[in-house]
């Protein structure tokens, strides 16, 4: 039984909703059971110099968790961001980066800023999928202005964490199952099924390739389920 009492191929609760902040060009909430994350995407006419004149854009992520999203303080990375943390946001950037055709960008940069208030589980998956829908939303009120053609926008984007967990495959892990997990994997998908990553690793003993599809077949299940979501939460 799942600590809270969850079929093993069911997702947690997720509510996502849009424009919850005022000022950015997309903005959107998601909650995942009790992770909860907010999604900022702001858009700048200009690129980093590394693509100056290069007829592209650019859309990156910053990731970060507020003090008392987790069950102790966690202190502010006032030193810079820690490596689990530049990991994270080169992860969302990545996969955020799938769902857009950046030569038809123009010269523009779309930051989107994910930021952790509550944790408990599956923040970088939770990120991903909220901040797809934030970046659909900026880039549809670009697009309805006249700056942008509709083919801006591939296919969406989406993700997932899948694990093993006392020997069962159980999708969409909370922390207490994160915290005893025996394989811990992150799926992002598009909506035309295709892998955009996949960040798999045992815990304890190794895993099998049988485990392993087993684990991808439940991710694709709940990451069609969140697409769904994701549409609902853009219209």
């Amino acid at each position: 039984m799942r600590p809270d009492g969850r079929a093993n191929d069911e997702l947690r609760p997720v509510v996502i909703t849009p424009d919850y902040i005022t000022y950015p060009e997309g903005s959107v909430l998601i909650e995942m059971g009790q992770t909860k994350v907010i999604c900022n995407v702001s858009v700048e006419d200009r690129v980093p110099p590394w693509l100056f004149r290069q007829n592209q854009g650019w859309v990156t992520a910053e990731y970060g968790m507020l003090p008392r999203s987790t069950h102790t303080r966690t202190p502010r990375e006032t030193r810079g961001p820690r490596a689990r943390t530049q990991e994270i946001r080169r992860l969302i950037g990545r996969s955020l980066r799938a769902a857009v055709d950046l030569t038809k960008l123009g010269e523009r940069t779309l930051t989107v800023d994910c930021d952790v208030i509550q944790a408990d589980g599956g923040t970088r998956t939770a990120a991903i999928t909220g901040g797809y829908v934030a970046l659909a939303i900026a880039l549809r009120k670009l697009i309805r202005g006249g700056l942008l053609h509709a083919r801006v926008m591939k296919s969406p984007v989406a993700a997932v964490s899948v694990g093993v967990v006392q020997g069962a495959a159980v999708l969409d892990l909370c922390y207490e199952e994160d915290s005893m997990a025996e394989v811990d994997c992150n799926v992002v998908m598009s909506a035309g099924g295709q892998y955009v990553e996949v960040q798999g690793t045992a815990e304890g003993s190794p895993f099998s390739r049988a485990q392993m599809d087993k684990l991808l077949d439940l991710a694709e299940k709940g990451i069609e389920e969140l697409l769904i979501l994701q549409k609902k939460a853009i219209k």
